[in-house]
């Protein structure tokens, strides 16, 4: 097997007394798509941020596409490090965080080009190749006041993807967006997943989980409770607490359906 693009051990995250993640260690290998489900306030959210280090780990060792950060490191050397496990680790977020002054074009090539230092015109040709890819090429000029929820968030994937990263990480990438809005989005992750991008992503969207997951963790606490393949994980639960939170959640699910 390929090495792992991910590798994570014995992580700790603290938020002054509250320990919110508690010996976190597991591996993403190349084409691998994960996701992470649990209740609010789980983890889920701060794990991802930590792979990318938006949030300094308290404890613990992170290492993505060979890059290896311990938490409590200092000096240039590590911030150098970090830099280029930002550039091979792709973030989407809940919110979309576009530059409401820059066009999506402009949204889009900012990384490449301020980031990574690539000619300006190789960005645009590469961003209007990941426009196009998410179906939003009509709007490579708009601005992001002009573009619904689910446009908004499938330039920031595009965005994401312009710096061609070695994984993509999707924190809730759905759950600023109106119901009819999130299937548009929802497409485009699959279409990655099908098409061997290695993900993580955080979701409630259970659909997506038994579609796209090659495996699915279950949160809780600040820990992994269980893990397994979509087709196991959701028909037989092997933990009483996983259980009840898809019970709860599938009873959520056809409430929301009968309305």
């Amino acid at each position: 097997m390929a090495e792992p693009i991910v590798h994570v051990k014995n992580l700790h995250k603290y938020f002054g007394r509250l320990h919110v993640l508690r010996d976190i260690s597991f591996e993403i290998h190349p084409r691998e798509v994960v996701c992470l489900i649990g209740r609010s306030g789980s983890g889920k959210s701060t794990l991802l941020r930590c792979i990318n280090f938006l949030e300094e780990p308290t404890a613990g060792t992170v290492e993505v596409n060979g890059v290896v950060v311990q938490a409590k490191e200092k000096g240039q050397d590590r911030d150098n490090r970090v830099r280029k496990i930002r550039t091979s680790a792709g973030m989407v977020f809940q919110e979309f965080n576009l530059f409401p002054h820059m066009s999506v074009i402009d949204n889009i090539i900012e990384a490449p080009v301020g980031v990574k230092g690539m000619p300006r015109e190789e960005a645009i040709a590469l961003g209007e190749k990941f426009l196009a890819k998410v179906g939003l090429m009509e709007k490579r000029d708009e601005f992001p006041a002009r573009l619904s929820g689910g446009q908004k968030q499938r330039a920031a994937i595009a965005r994401a993807l312009t710096m061609e990263p070695k994984m993509m990480l999707f924190d809730e990438p759905t759950s600023a967006l109106d119901p009819e809005l999130i299937g548009e989005v929802l497409t485009v992750m699959k279409e990655l997943a099908f098409e061997g991008t290695t993900m993580m992503v955080v979701t409630h969207e259970m659909g997506f989980a038994r579609e796209a997951a090659d495996r699915v963790i279950f949160m809780d606490g600040g820990v992994f409770v269980e893990e397994g393949p979509p087709e196991q994980f959701f028909t037989s639960p092997r933990d009483p607490r996983t259980a009840k939170f898809l019970q709860r959640l599938l009873a959520g699910e056809e409430g929301r359906g009968k309305k």
